[in-house]
C-alpha cells in the first residue's frame, strides 16, 4: 500500500516489524541515516501483542509501519506468508498507518549468523535496511 507521508522524506521514521506465532521482533530506523536499530522483542500473542505494538508506535511516532512476509525460497506462498499478511492488515486497520511489505526470506538465518541475541529484534532491522536501501 502507498500513500503520500506527511512529513518530508528525508524525516520519515519507520517501524519495523518481524511477525512470528510467539514473537515478533522489532526495529525503528529513519531514512535519513537508512540505518536500523533493534529493539526489544515483543514476547506476546493476540491482543498483548497489538497493545505492546502500540506502545512502541506511542515512543516512535514511525510515519510507517515495515513488515516483513516470508516465503519459500523459490518466492512460493506458505501459510506463514499468510498469516504476515493478515497481520500487516490488522495493523494498518488498528492503527491507521502505512503498511509496508519486505520479502523476509533468510533474516532470521543472517542474524544469527551475525551472532545476534535477539534474532527476531536482529531480522526486524535487516528487515527495515533492505526496506530502507530500496526507497529513492
Amino acid at each position: 500500500m502507498t500513500q503520500a507521508l506527511n512529513v518530508p522524506a528525508s524525516q520519515q521514521t519507520f517501524l519495523a516489524l518481524d511477525f512470528g506465532l510467539k514473537r515478533t521482533g522489532v526495529a525503528v530506523g529513519n531514512r535519513l541515516m537508512k540505518t536500523a536499530t533493534p529493539q526489544s522483542t515483543i514476547a506476546a500473542e493476540g491482543d498483548a501483542r497489538f497493545a505492546k505494538i502500540a506502545e512502541r508506535i506511542r515512543e516512535w511516532q514511525p510515519d510507517a509501519l515495515v513488515i516483513g512476509v516470508p516465503t519459500h525460497p523459490d518466492g512460493g506462498e506458505h501459510e506463514n506468508t499468510l498469516r504476515a499478511r493478515k497481520f500487516g492488515r490488522q495493523l494498518r486497520g488498528r492503527f491507521g498507518l502505512v503498511v509496508y511489505e519486505v520479502d523476509e526470506r533468510y533474516t532470521t538465518t543472517e542474524a544469527h549468523s551475525m551472532g545476534a541475541k535477539d534474532a527476531d529484534a536482529a531480522a526486524a532491522a535487516i528487515i527495515l535496511e533492505q526496506f530502507l536501501r530500496n526507497l529513492a
